[in-house]
């Protein structure tokens, strides 16, 4: 049956009145309004300057198994905790990344660190679930993904192809949460694979008789429910019409990389990730809203400082030629780029030369879509004694960060299917991040 509606309920607290929110307000309401204390917030010529243009698409690069920030986005150099990993600097002087990043250290004036995300989940799956949702497991309720989110509050009627596509994420990833299964991800593979299923095996005279038949049943079924035949539509014809109109559909063209020049394709790195990041331009460029590309195996507990190395080569090229790609065609302003996995990894190695897990103090890179480019937040320990960083960013903000780049108002609760009132972020955006 259909997921019951989701109803707005009412806006959160007003008690966070951040700079983003009042360069909104301003966009709408022109400068009459503004007060003494909003000048201390943003001057005349700042709000000129920063109008709100909410992004459009996420692209969510996922690390998963818990990358080690000290091995990709803060390496610590000379420093005991960075064991005998090296670092580079980044086109943002005193800004270093891991030596494996040559390619994403040039492109820093584009992106921006939040160094310093904490969470109180350290286990992988329990994790994953928080970083996803912005909330911790709870047994009475099954929380949405970003991507969902965003394709629930920004729903895109232009396009034939999901709004929500994830790739590689395994039998683990993204769910539709109490917003209902149609806000699951779309999942694939390796995009040099054809998507599955999408023609027909059947010869079009026989495809025409087994859908005629169909309309019998449903038909039936609608009338012994509901006099009404045109209203009650039952959720498998809404399914069935969905699958036809992709299968049909030129957008389907979106995921074929088939086309795209060898170089090109080695810019990216050539792997399954590099190709999966190669894919999402072109479906972002065709309107989805959310894409999710897994890079499997950081979970480091024996020998990390080789096997976090033979990860970050293949997400180097991949991330900056992401981040390339989408500027050269005019992506990069309307489309977050968010990287990182469950949690990090400790700052002492553990007697098999691994790092394990580390929720205290862990690193997400995020860039483009209303997102400021070479901004460092939060500062972690460099003797790595210390559990709470500085500048400490919780789970839900980044969240909350995302939501209102997106124009998406993060406080607003919605009522799930048994009538409980639910936040989308419990959150609070980061405004040093935010244009």
């Amino acid at each position: 049956m259909n997921s019951p509606k989701l109803q707005p309920f009412e806006c959160g607290s007003a008690d966070h009145f951040s700079r983003r929110n009042l360069l909104k307000a301003a966009g709408l309401s022109g400068m009459s309004w503004l007060t003494p204390m909003a000048d201390i917030l943003a001057t005349e010529a700042d709000l000129a300057k920063n109008k709100f243009v909410p992004a459009k698409s996420i692209i969510i690069l996922w690390m998963a198994g818990g990358p080690s920030q000290l091995d990709t986005f803060d390496p610590h150099p000379g420093k005991k905790i960075a064991a005998d990993t090296k670092a580079i600097e980044t086109s943002k002087k005193g800004v270093f990344f891991n030596e494996n990043l040559p390619q994403t250290a040039e492109l820093m004036d584009d992106i921006s660190l939040v160094r310093s995300v904490v969470s109180r989940e350290g286990d992988h799956e329990r994790a994953a679930y928080n970083i996803r949702t912005g909330y911790r497991p709870d047994p009475t309720v099954l929380h949405p993904s970003v991507g969902s989110i965003i394709c629930h509050e920004m729903p895109n009627a232009n396009i034939d192809i999901p709004t929500h596509i994830s790739m590689m994420s395994g039998q683990q990833g993204s769910r539709g949460g109490y917003l209902g299964a149609n806000f699951d991800p779309f999942k694939i593979g390796d995009p040099q694979n054809p998507v599955p299923d999408m023609e027909s095996y059947l010869d079009e005279e026989r495809e025409k008789s087994r859908v005629a038949g169909l309309s019998v049943v449903e038909r039936a079924f609608a009338r012994g429910r509901s006099g009404d035949l045109e209203k009650e539509r039952t959720l498998h014809q809404a399914s069935i019409a969905k699958a036809r109109r992709m299968m049909t559909s030129e957008q389907l063209s979106a995921f074929d990389i088939s086309d795209v020049s060898k170089v090109e394709k080695e810019a990216f790195g050539d792997t399954p990730f590099g190709r999966g990041c190669l894919a999402a331009v072109r479906l972002v460029e065709a309107g989805v809203r959310c894409v999710e590309v897994t890079l499997d195996g950081w979970d480091s507990h024996i020998d990390n400082t080789n096997l976090q190395s033979n990860k970050t080569k293949v997400l180097d090229p991949a991330f900056a030629s992401l981040i390339k790609k989408l500027k050269a065609r005019g992506l990069l302003d309307s489309t977050i780029v968010l990287c990182g996995g469950e949690f990090g990894r400790t700052p002492t190695l553990n007697p098999v030369e691994g790092r394990d897990h580390w929720p205290h103090g862990f690193t997400m890179a995020m860039a483009g879509g209303g997102i400021k480019g070479g901004r460092v937040i939060g500062e972690t320990d460099p003797e790595g004694a210390k559990k709470d960083p500085a500048g400490k960013v919780f789970v839900q903000d980044i969240h909350a960060t995302i939501q209102d780049a997106f124009g998406i108002e993060y406080e607003k609760k919605v009522m799930t299917p048994v009538d409980r009132p639910i936040a989308l972020s419990d959150g609070y955006p980061i405004d040093e991040l935010l244009l």
